[in-house]
């Protein structure tokens, strides 16, 4: 694992080091503390020590009788002794010291520094590194005769910690004991929770995830139980225009249609439900994630349809072409074997008349269809679709007002792909009974209008949005594939900057609306 050691023993190495530092600090406000207490201890100390020295009668004789100096050695000997003070000095009233533990000293002013004693107050403060109290010898007119000094010097540091091994060194040890078995405990559950992989391991296989996923064709979502997106990659970001900044932010959050959301959050539940993103067919799957039986959330996966969908959608226009040529087919052989019997019967004015017939009502949809619609691929659409509704008994008819003139190939194609869906959407309304379907083209400022209205059962009001919706599903839809093929229908006039609605007058009016030139 290299120089740097395991997680377990960087936890554990990390965890030592706090451990110290906060009992170093424990340790140095515990000193910092107890030399604060003995301050105020021992200055209390020290002060009875000099009150007891300075009030004995012998010590203000002797000061008041310079012949006499040399009987207070006595007297500052004994009270350094009995009180375990490290000194007790005597000095004159002109601070010149009289007696001292330090012969050095004997003779030399007394250090005061800010004492109050040679005014007659006593005083108890820091000097030179120890506590110090300082009681003025009054005589009996009141005079200052002179200064006892009684002093303690302050322990060191470790002297301080060593001198109290049950108080500190004790304290010391039970909290690094404590936080030893602390940091091992932590790092054994953090151990655990890693599942025994060390930080290089984790980094590893987050760099190998992310390559995966962004890696597949194949687009994953991921949610979290409050359908918030965790992850996405970038096919995921690519088919459903999803922002750079998409995780973290709650589905209902997007830009996203009602579709789109109802699949992800599980409204809409099911195997490959389809989904139109951007011009693009989409089949997607959703699946909960659960951990020791709870739900953590979801993943959603999508693979675009697209090409699939318009294979699918050629192979649908060849087997219209061959519905219609079989339909031709039929009715060509229907009106042969009347043309042989009647020849066979000797008929033949009948024949003559029969013939004409046939041609004129042909022609004559061939003709009105021609005279209305300018454009070849839109007038071939609807003489194929008369064919096809004439065998399924439908009949098929053109309102006398439609005008369309020559148009562009792409709104061309548009309105091959619009009125084909609507007009195959009819038929399936109208499948199993007799009726009729009017389809009216004509322009109007700028832009189609499509028409397609037929003599069905018509649509219920509460389903006439959703019958647009991709994916929409009743029996009748899911039987003749009419959501999709409505759905198409609305994702080309919204891309045109047009729109398209359904209502009822004794049957179905489909409406769609396509601008000549697609709005930006």
């Amino acid at each position: 694992m290299g120089g740097r050691g395991t997680l377990a023993r960087q936890l554990l190495a990390w965890q030592l080091v706090v451990v110290v530092a906060l009992l170093c600090a424990v340790g140095a406000l515990s000193v910092v503390q107890a030399g604060a207490n003995f301050t105020t201890t021992e200055g209390r100390r020290m002060l009875s020590v000099a009150e007891d020295v300075a009030a004995t009668a012998g010590v203000r004789a002797a000061l008041a009788d310079p012949l006499r100096h040399y009987a207070l050695a006595p007297f500052a000997e004994s009270g350094r002794s009995l009180s375990g003070a490290s000194y007790v000095i005597i000095a004159d009233a002109s601070r010149r010291v009289l007696t001292s533990p330090d012969p050095a000293q004997v003779g030399q002013p007394l250090d005061v520094g800010g004492s109050t004693a040679l005014s007659g107050r006593s005083w108890v403060g820091e000097l030179g590194g120890a506590i110090v109290a300082h009681v003025p010898v009054m005589g009996d007119s009141g005079q200052v005769l002179g200064v006892v000094a009684a002093g303690q010097e302050s322990p060191g540091f470790f002297e301080g910690v060593l001198d109290s091994p049950g108080d500190a060194l004790r304290l010391l040890g039970i909290a690094l004991a404590i936080g030893v078995v602390g940091s091992l405990l932590l790092t054994r559950r953090v151990k655990k929770q890693t599942l025994g992989l060390e930080p290089r391991e984790i980094t590893e296989l987050v760099e190998h995830r992310e390559a995966l996923l962004h890696g597949i064709k194949e687009g994953v979502v991921g949610l979290d139980p409050q359908h918030r997106i965790t992850l996405a990659n970038d096919h995921a970001r690519s088919s459903l225009g999803l922002p750079a900044d998409c995780v973290g932010r709650a589905v209902a959050d997007l830009d996203l249609d009602d579709r789109l959301q109802d699949v992800l959050t599980g409204r809409a539940t099911g195997a490959d439900q389809l989904v139109m993103r951007g011009g693009n067919v989409l089949t997607m799957n959703r699946m909960p994630i659960a951990v020791h039986g709870v739900e953590v959330g979801s993943v959603v996966t999508l693979r675009d349809r697209t090409e699939l969908m318009v294979l699918q959608n050629e192979l649908d226009a060849n087997r219209h072409a061959t519905d219609t040529l079989r339909a031709q087919a039929h009715e060509f052989s229907n009106r042969l074997h009347t043309i042989s019997g009647l020849i066979e019967l000797g008929e033949y004015d009948e024949v003559q008349g029969f013939v004409n017939r046939i041609s004129s009502s042909q022609g004559q949809w061939q003709a009105e269809v021609g005279s209305r619609v300018d454009d070849a691929a839109v007038a071939a659409l609807l003489v194929a679709k008369s064919s096809l509704a004439a065998e399924r008994g439908v009949g098929l008819r053109i309102d006398p007002d439609s005008h369309l003139g020559e148009v562009d190939e792409v709104l061309s194609t548009d309105l091959v792909t619009v009125l084909g869906n609507l007009v195959d959407n009819a038929l399936d309304a109208l499948a199993g009974a007799r009726g009729w379907i009017e389809v009216s083209v004509h322009e109007d400022d700028g832009e189609v209008l499509v028409v397609v209205r037929d003599s069905g059962p018509g649509v219920a009001p509460e389903i006439a949005e959703e019958v647009f919706k991709n994916g929409f599903t009743t029996k009748a839809a899911e039987q003749g594939q009419r959501g999709l093929g409505l759905a198409l229908t609305r994702q080309t006039c919204l891309r045109r900057g047009g729109a398209v609605r359904v209502h009822n007058d004794e049957g179905a009016v489909f409406t769609a609306r396509l601008p000549r030139e697609v709005s930006v």
